[in-house]
């Protein structure tokens, strides 16, 4: 790990990452191709738009290609009055989905832009053999690839672009291995095992369900017909009785409308609904998949991207996996503006080195890249996690108390009696019961960069619930405990900023030690390997919180906060912000205890980065 160059601080953007770099625009004028058609293999048409610069001369290709609507993408979207500047995420105008990139930017550098949808999407046609509705068929993207690669006006050389599920559909070419695609650029990928955009093992950490998927409905533009509910046969069947008998999908009347409908409304859901879980199958054939992808790959995400769970766990999976030469990017905390246009100076740098043979350096630094919050600037890595990290447990104590010394055998710490809390359905109260455990106000300022664990002892007083656990920094405080009146409690009104969550499904504990690692347990979160709770039987339960990078300064203190429920913040089952999802919790008011002795050594494993590894 390394400090960015000191000609670089001053470069202190969260989505800039340094070093600068930028290439004067060599051409003003710009052609337009709208509504393109090209025929797939097949003979399906695949519409798009290009964008090319209005000059003599061969250039390559930066294609973003997704389900999501190609006319949100394009300049005239942004340009025609109302103009619409790029938003930042607090604002009420932030379109997500515009994600495919700076046409004008990247045309007046000598590249074309070509965005695509699939099959069964927007103005392309529909088709058979549609193997998902993200990617349309299996070679669709290929075809398309390979399509502009012949055009007179392209060099030959295309690269891909864009973020969510135009990054998702880079990783999904590049397992096609077509042999115009020379490099890709997925950021904010999806999920990296099973489906590639939502797989249930990256989109619901630790099995735990929620409604993404049905708040990006209204913006589809898939071709559905919603009809009459159909009839259900066999094993469909038998999972739709189950799914409107559970009491916990039934309790989100959003969710049990969708049921109702046998799969005609929203069907990504209705699918999710009858299935939450992972399968051996889906791992096999991910893990087939990743050799497959050995051009050169620059991934990642924001930090942000906890609430979403596939951007983050899908780019960290994706580079574990990936062989070849490779890149990973996180950026600050705040969602990337839309129509997005954040770190196109590093998209440039990335492919005027592959795409166009120019030395820009990119492949001489560490791999890595990751903002640091807290201290408000890049650090580079050469791999992650860091190699650096030393994982440091804190133990859960009696008091709230977050503390580094472990639980001594066969000592008075034996004793203590569990913390508590209850936590009745949404349908009777907005309260978020919690247990919280804090450590001292810090000597000196701690670097956390990596994933984290907790690794919990508790029993509940059902056969299931939600296990949400949340990291936070908190302070500055100088205030000390003693006995003194006005000093027997941490003061209440501290600053306090969420950095990240992790989840798991009780029932999903179980852990596959093949595929674990200290810092990341894995959980099967198949239906075959889910237990039921034994009411009152105290249980060790291992939760992976996600990845983040903060410095908690000197007088701050580290936070776990524990609870079963997040709330929907609107009415009707809706959510107020766009696209963070709550979770389906237990429809069962709930007795949560959690344990801490040396017999229960309930602890929090943080990736702890050393001072001085400059």
């Amino acid at each position: 790990m390394a400090r960015t160059p000191p000609s670089d601080l001053l470069l202190n953007s969260p989505e800039m990452p340094p070093p600068a770099y930028d290439r004067p625009p060599q051409y003003e004028g710009m052609v337009w191709e709208r509504d393109v058609m090209i025929p797939a293999r097949d003979g399906v048409g695949l519409c798009g738009d290009i964008y090319r610069p209005d000059a003599e001369g061969r250039f390559p290709v930066l294609l973003a290609f997704a389900p999501h609507n190609k006319d949100l993408q394009t300049p005239d979207a942004t340009e025609r009055a109302p103009a619409i500047g790029p938003q930042p995420a607090y604002s009420a105008w932030w379109m997500g989905a515009q994600e495919a990139g700076d046409t004008r930017f990247f045309v007046s550098r000598g590249y074309a832009h070509a965005t695509f949808n699939p099959r069964g999407i927007g103005k392309s046609d529909d088709g058979p053999d549609v193997e998902s509705p993200w990617i349309g068929a299996r070679y669709d993207v290929y075809d398309v690839i390979e399509w502009l690669a012949a055009q007179p006006w392209c060099d030959g050389n295309v690269g891909m672009i864009g973020i969510s599920a135009f990054g998702s559909s880079q990783f999904h070419a590049a397992t096609l291995e077509p042999p115009h695609l020379k490099a890709i650029f997925p950021y904010d990928p999806g999920s990296a095992y099973g489906e590639m955009v939502t797989g249930f093992r990256d989109m619901y950490p630790g099995g735990v369900v929620h409604p993404f998927i049905y708040f990006l409905d209204p913006l589809g533009v898939a071709h559905l017909h919603r009809g009459q509910p159909p009839g259900l046969e066999g094993e469909r069947l038998e999972r739709w009785l189950a799914a409107v008998d559970n009491p916990d999908f039934r309790m989100y009347l959003n969710l049990y409308n969708v049921l109702t409908q046998r799969g005609e409304h929203t069907p990504y859901i209705f699918d999710l609904l009858l299935n939450p879980y992972d399968s051996e199958e889906w791992m096999r054939v991910s893990e087939e998949r990743f050799p497959k992808v050995k051009l050169p790959a620059y991934t990642g995400c924001g930090w942000y991207a906890y609430s979403y769970k596939t951007h983050m766990q899908g780019c960290q999976h994706w580079f574990d996996k990936l062989q070849g030469e490779k890149r990973l990017l996180f950026t600050g905390p705040a969602h990337l503006e839309r129509p997005w246009h954040a770190f196109h100076n590093e998209v440039l740098r990335w492919y005027d080195y592959w795409l166009k043979g120019i030395d820009t350096g990119i492949t001489d630094e560490p791999r890595v890249k990751y903002w640091l919050m807290g201290a408000n600037e890049w650090r580079l890595g050469d791999d992650w996690p860091l190699p650096q990290t030393r994982w440091t447990k804190l133990y859960l104590s009696s008091w709230g108390r977050l503390r580094a010394e472990p639980f001594p055998p066969s000592s008075r710490d034996d004793l203590e009696e569990p913390d508590a809390f209850v936590q009745m359905p949404p349908t009777q109260t907005r309260e978020v019961a919690s247990l919280r455990y804090m450590t001292d106000p810090l000597p000196h300022d701690v670097e956390i960069t990596g994933p984290s664990v907790l690794n919990l002892y508790a029993s509940v007083d059902q056969d299931d619930t939600n296990w949400i656990i949340i990291l936070k920094d908190v302070g500055p405080d100088v205030s000390v405990r003693t006995a003194r009146e006005g000093e027997t409690a941490v003061p209440g009104d501290l600053p306090e900023r969420e950095l990240v969550r992790g989840w798991l499904k009780a029932s999903h504990r179980a852990i596959d030690g093949s595929r674990s690692k200290p810092w990341k347990p894995w959980h099967p979160l198949t239906r075959e390997a889910q237990q039921p709770v034994v009411p009152g039987e105290v249980t060790e339960y291992s939760i992976e919180i996600l990845a983040t990078s903060n410095l908690f300064k000197a007088g701050h203190r580290i936070c776990v906060e524990i609870t079963s429920m997040d709330m929907p913040t609107g009415t009707a089952g809706f959510h107020n912000v766009e696209y963070f999802p709550y979770h389906v919790c237990s429809s069962q008011t709930t007795l949560h205890k959690v344990h801490h002795s040396s017999r229960y050594p309930s602890h929090l494993l943080v990736p702890v980065i050393p001072a001085g590894d400059d």
